[in-house]
């Protein structure tokens, strides 16, 4: 068992309260959540040291799954083990979900009024132009700068991202056996495991008319196994997701339809908490309420059990070179996908000039007035497109 500090200067009821206004109120996505944690439990109350802070942090970016969500299931872990995991991540998740429901029952009751379609042509060209923004800032985060020097350091790792561009362009679907050989083969080349090198064994009306509970029993089974996949094979920033559910929502099974998944992103953007949880909105529109439980639970889930799992040892794994050079390959190759995800889905959304100057205003924003978070505007974007329709 991982050795933490004794005494927490905190109690159970405390850290579920807090994580439980951060779901309410954390606007900015993973970086922004993750910087608040740190902002209040190191800084300003003191109940984590600095040390189990990194600790979690890093464990977070090592698993798959959302980091914020990881984080604060590890850091519920420090002081109150299993149970202190369970209460922290159900807190912190159960408030977005609580508004991602109420805004799927309100897109089914007036998602084909003329209003409620004006609002989402400008939020969704907006959506893209964030997304895009988003894919920018990870690839130069976990890739490198785009600088000849970076570049031809990191050159394999910009061959697999090259790589995952390309084939979800083409293909218009994710391989996860992609993800898995890049991940392997960075491993083999920068930390091949000891094993490889001395060969050893391996290791009511209202609720009728939203859908409430309007579900087909094989498409939830279909949706449990498809974002369970969803949660265990998707590392980094939760927009790492975006691709991943839409060649499964979209190609695959198609339970919902270009405008609709872009529709579904843009609601995770203006809702506080993990970006993940546009799960249980993209659940709700296919299969009512169950349909958003099963989503939500099945992406969250294995989060959930990497880190419970591996907070007990994660000394001894943070320090394996092998793993962190699995997870590099597997990261660079996802960021590759979520580029071309975007290229398909902006393709395919951004349908006039509007629409495009709508994305392009919304990455010139983010890059140029630090202070105005994504909520903001998509909130902006909702307001020009009422107003390019209704004039």
């Amino acid at each position: 068992m991982a050795q933490f500090s004794s005494k927490p200067a905190y109690t159970l009821f405390d850290i579920v309260k807090y994580f439980l206004k951060l779901g309410t109120w954390g606007f900015g996505g993973p970086v922004a959540l993750v910087g608040y944690m740190h902002r209040d439990l190191v800084e300003h109350k003191s109940w984590l040291t600095e040390e189990e802070y990194k600790e979690g942090l890093a464990l977070a970016q090592l698993a798959p799954g959302p980091l914020a969500a990881q984080l604060c299931i590890y850091i519920g872990f420090v002081h109150y083990g299993l149970l202190g995991a369970t209460l922290a991540g159900i807190a912190f998740i159960l408030p977005s979900f609580i508004m991602v429901v109420l805004l799927g029952m309100a897109y089914r009751l007036f998602g084909g009024l003329a209003w409620m379609q004006a609002v989402f042509y400008g939020v969704g060209a907006a959506v893209i132009g964030i997304i895009g923004m988003s894919a920018y800032k990870l690839t130069v985060k976990s890739i490198s700068k785009f600088e000849f020097s970076a570049v031809k350091a990191k050159w394999l790792l910009w061959l697999f991202y090259i790589v995952g561009v390309a084939v979800t362009v083409i293909t218009q679907k994710e391989e996860i056996l992609l993800f898995l050989a890049c991940g392997i083969g960075y491993m083999l080349v920068k930390a091949p495991p000891q094993w490889i090198k001395k060969p050893a064994a391996l290791p009511a009306v209202v609720f009728i008319g939203a859908g409430f509970w309007k579900y087909d029993g094989k498409t939830l089974q279909q949706m449990g196994l498809f974002f369970l996949k969803a949660g265990a094979f998707v590392f980094g920033s939760g927009l790492a997701i975006v691709p991943f559910l839409h060649s499964g929502v979209v190609k695959q099974f198609g339970w919902l339809n270009e405008r609709q998944f872009v529709d579904a992103v843009a609601v995770a953007m203006i809702t506080p908490g993990p970006v993940v949880i546009t799960t249980g909105f993209i659940g709700y529109l296919v299969a009512g309420f169950p349909g958003a439980c099963i989503a939500a639970l099945a992406t969250f889930l294995p989060c959930y059990l990497f880190t419970v799992a591996l907070a007990p040892s994660f000394k001894k794994i943070a320090k394996n070179t092998s793993i962190k050079a699995f997870v590099e390959g597997i990261t660079a190759v996802v960021i590759g996908a979520l580029v071309g995800s975007v290229i398909i889905i902006g393709l395919r959304s951004i349908t006039d000039i509007p629409t495009a100057i709508i994305a392009a205003a919304s990455v010139f924003v983010l890059i140029n007035v630090k202070k105005i978070q994504e909520p903001y505007i998509i909130g902006m974007a909702a307001i020009i497109g009422l107003l390019i329709k209704t004039l």
